[in-house]
């Protein structure tokens, strides 16, 4: 499905609100639209209307002296006045003169000792006039006043009421847009508890990172701004040239010239626009991931003086996104605002070709007005026309956002399960397992074996030879090939991801801490477990020894990752943390490994308690560790070469044998 269809999806599910700030903004547009009209209609009708007839009548009612006789303009005569005669004002240079009686045409005017002279063509005709002085042309303006105040009062009034709904359009368009994002971030985050682990092997978590919170961010830009000024655009684009088919179907047909010069250059601008925002974002992406990886190996690059080659690694990926930022801000330059006054002058050029060849013949019948009102509604036009220009950039930076968000979404996800199943017991088997990370390249193979509930099984071997594999499987991190794992008898794959690990533990070698407190770190805000079950967890692991000294106790705040903590301490709150949530099944992941001995007695005594009456799975470095266990399994290379009791495999001499000997410290490998 193309990116636009789908953020279209997204803005139809909030519809009402978005069709509530069109209907307001369709208002304000109108009420906006409306003032070269009544500009127009105040220019002609009242302010030039003085050129029109005038009727001498009888009544003085409503109606302008002049040298004892009493006249009305013909427009405001009322059925009862009586017409006597017509007379004429006309404006002659920056002069008005009275004329009694009517004329025969109109046309260029001259006024010379009381005789004014009209010229068109080959016809001329002579009127006698008299020149009107201030106070006289002012008392012919005064039945007008009214009339000019009630059109401003009107006008003033549509000005309120476009502005209140100017507002009322902004403010639900743009809450429409934020509830857009807020679904959209939503979903983009459930995606991401969907997404299998192996998901996350090949993509950085600063790169998901970006798509949350970059990518979402330009994309409300979209909603926000872009189609906001697109939908506002639109409709006073349209409303203007309404208006000016209402006005001069001619002049109006000229203005049509702007839509197809607009749509090739939308067209010309998304193709080189589009190809430079795919490589800003990629680039943005590929910056968040390396500041998240150098954030978190800070230690590592400065005890290896790596600062130099990292810094140079961050640049290269800095002048890169520099590069094409430069190239889309050429492309913008060069066009949005140059473009506009081309466009308008262009506009203007043809308006004037056009007015100067035929508005200006006497016979003309376009007005001042009208003029008037075409030259406010063409500048008018490409304000508009200005802010879709100027929005090209953020239209594409969005849907290149969209794209790469949507790849996201579109990823098959495993969907929360939130079916329960009583606790199981914890009977595991492994039935000829085949598993590889890619096809046909097997980590594991035939491995096949059985734990009873309450039996300790400790997976030894060297680096790579398939431990974690066992316990990724087991999770359902990853699914095998071949055969089956079942838990008392159910296949795994017939139980949902979530449903499956709700009665499983798990303690890291590198235990992950979130950010909060000792006792949330232990709970994880899980509402079924109680602080009385978070206190006993931890104390029956031994940590109240550890953090007695603590200022908050168990209410000591805990940074991201823990820190402030000491292996050993973290790695307590990692084994209250599995205590508190009463697995069936517990995998102990080289728990040991990163601790000093003094922590971990207590981490030996926590163990124990921890595996009561528990299904327990402990992959160990330390062989030490693990002579008590039920069953030891010895991988190597994908498989399973020995198995049995410490002392079975003791007596067997071989890859077990081998490896206790050597960490003992023996020289000698024969018994």
């Amino acid at each position: 499905m193309k990116t636009g269809k789908r953020l279209w999806q997204y803005a139809i599910k909030f519809k009402t609100t978005i069709i509530l700030a069109l209907a307001m903004l369709t208002v304000a547009v109108s009420a906006d639209l409306a003032g070269p009209f009544i500009a127009k209609r105040l220019i002609d009708q009242h302010i030039l209307g003085i050129e029109s007839t005038w009727i001498q009548t009888e009544s003085s009612s409503n109606a302008v002296a002049y040298k004892g006789n009493f006249y009305k303009r013909e427009a405001y005569l009322a059925p009862e006045d009586k017409k006597l005669s017509e007379a004429r004002i006309l404006q002659v240079n920056r002069n008005y003169v009275f004329i009694s009686g009517a004329i025969a045409f109109d046309g260029e005017r001259t006024y010379q000792d009381g005789v004014l002279t009209i010229e068109k063509g080959e016809q001329k005709e002579s009127y006698s006039a008299t020149e009107l002085k201030g106070d006289q042309l002012l008392a012919f303006y005064k039945p007008e006043v009214p009339k000019i105040i009630s059109l401003l009062a009107f006008y003033f009034g549509l000005l309120v009421i476009a502005s209140i709904f100017q507002y009322g359009q902004r403010f639900y368009l743009q809450k429409a847009a934020n509830r857009i994002i807020q679904k959209m971030r939503e979903d983009v985050f459930g995606q991401i508890q969907k997404l299998p682990v192996q998901y996350f092997d090949n993509l950085p978590a600063g790169k998901v990172v970006a798509r949350i919170t970059n990518d979402t961010e330009a994309i409300r830009e979209l909603y926000v701004t872009v189609l906001s000024t697109f939908f506002t655009s639109i409709i006073y684009i349209t409303g203007i040239y309404i208006a000016l088919f209402i006005l001069n179907v001619k002049l109006a047909a000229i203005c049509l010239i702007l839509l197809p010069i607009l749509y090739i250059w939308m067209i010309f601008y998304r193709k080189y626009a589009s190809k430079y925002n795919h490589v800003i974002r990629s680039r943005v992406s590929d910056i968040n991931g390396m500041i998240n990886e150098s954030i978190s190996g800070m230690n590592i690059i400065q005890a290896f003086n790596r600062e130099k080659e990292t810094q140079a690694e961050f640049e290269k990926l800095n002048h890169e996104h520099f590069t094409y930022q430069n190239k889309l801000l050429n492309l913008n330059s060069l066009t949005s605002h140059n473009l506009v006054n081309v466009l308008r002058n262009i506009i203007f050029v043809a308006f004037i070709w056009y007015f100067g060849g035929e508005a200006l013949q006497p016979s003309s019948v376009i007005s001042l007005g009208v003029l008037y009102a075409f030259v406010d509604y063409i500048n008018r036009l490409f304000q508009p026309v200005q802010g879709i220009v100027n929005q090209l950039a953020n239209l594409e930076q969005a849907l290149v956002a969209g794209e790469r968000v949507f790849k996201l979404l579109n990823e098959e996800g495993i969907e929360v399960s939130d079916k329960a199943i009583p606790r199981y017991k914890g009977n595991v088997s492994f039935n000829h397992v085949h598993f590889g990370y890619k096809p046909d390249e097997y980590v594991l193979k035939d491995i096949d074996f059985k734990a009873k509930h309450g039996e300790t099984i400790a997976l030894v071997g060297h680096t790579g030879s398939g431990k974690s594999s066992i316990i990724n499987l087991l999770f359902r991190f990853y699914d095998c090939q071949k055969g089956s794992i079942t838990i008392d008898g159910i296949d795994i794959k017939d139980i949902p991801h979530q449903t499956l690990r709700k009665h499983m533990g798990i303690v890291l070698q590198d235990p992950f801490l979130f950010t909060g407190t000792i006792a949330s770190n232990v709970s994880l805000d899980d509402p079924s477990i109680s602080r009385e079950v978070v206190e006993k967890a931890l104390n029956d692991v031994g940590a109240d020894k550890v953090f007695k000294n603590l200022e908050h106790g168990y209410d000591e705040p805990v940074i991201e990752k823990g820190s402030t903590l000491s292996s050993g301490q973290r790695q307590l709150i990692s084994f209250a943390r599995a205590l508190a949530f009463d697995p069936a099944i517990l995998i102990l992941d080289e728990a040991t490994s990163s601790i000093d001995t003094e922590t971990e007695m207590v981490i030996q005594e926590a163990m124990d308690v921890l595996k009561k009456g528990r299904t327990t799975f402990i992959i160990a470095h330390r062989l030490s560790t693990i002579r008590n266990a039920d069953q030891i399994l010895v991988l190597d290379k994908g498989t399973i070469v020995e198995h049995g009791t410490h002392d079975d495999l003791m007596e067997q001499k071989g890859k077990y044998y081998q490896l206790y000997k050597l960490q003992l410290g023996s020289s000698s490998l024969a018994g």
